[in-house]
């Protein structure tokens, strides 16, 4: 009896799976930081400014907390003959204009850039050198590659602001090789094919 074989998609050009975000597990000492920040500008707001902007200081302080504490899904990202897909959503190779890595929590992290006059930033998590090769040789045949990125005032400020944020004494290092060790088991790259 012959088995029935799935369908293997003939556009598919490569795929690898990867957390939707870079992500660390972080300890109590990041957690007071985050509290003990917004206690502060809190004080500050209800003394010398207007009250109802702690409604913002509050919802910042809770949204830190859930990214914090909580690990991103793992996503399957694709490269078809017509694009990328990641996460739901399709850009198609005339819709993108560059392509550039930045390293944020020991992971790289590919950033697709689009076209003017919107310039959207898709940010892929790429967690290996080998799956990082693969992408450069196949993205580089469709997007540009931008050894260093334009970066906007926007970009200079968040730089700034994650650089003030103490790092784990307690859960750093153990948590970060414990996070990565099943993710390194779990990639399951397909093979390239050349189009």
């Amino acid at each position: 009896m012959d088995s029935i074989v799935a369908p293997v998609n003939p556009q598919l050009v490569f795929s690898w799976k990867a957390p939707l975000r870079a992500y660390k597990k972080r300890g109590d000492s990041i957690l007071r930081f985050y509290v003990a920040l917004a206690l502060l500008l809190s004080l500050i707001v209800f003394f010398f400014g207007d009250r109802v902007l702690l409604v913002p200081i509050l919802t910042l302080l809770f949204l830190f907390y859930v990214l914090t504490i909580t690990p991103p899904p793992e996503v399957e990202n694709l490269i078809t003959t017509f694009g990328v897909e990641t996460a739901g959503i399709s850009l198609r190779w005339e819709f993108l204009s560059h392509f550039y890595y930045t390293k944020k929590f020991h992971f790289n992290v590919l950033t697709l850039v689009s076209n003017a006059p919107y310039y959207y930033h898709i940010y892929l998590i790429v967690p290996d050198e080998k799956i990082k090769s693969q992408l450069n040789s196949i993205l580089s045949k469709h997007v540009m590659f931008v050894e260093q990125p334009h970066r906007n005032f926007t970009d200079k400020v968040v730089e700034w602001l994650s650089n003030l944020m103490p790092d784990d004494e307690d859960g750093g290092q153990e948590h970060a090789s414990s996070h990565q060790t099943p993710m390194e088991t779990s990639l399951s790259p397909q093979k390239a094919v050349t189009i």
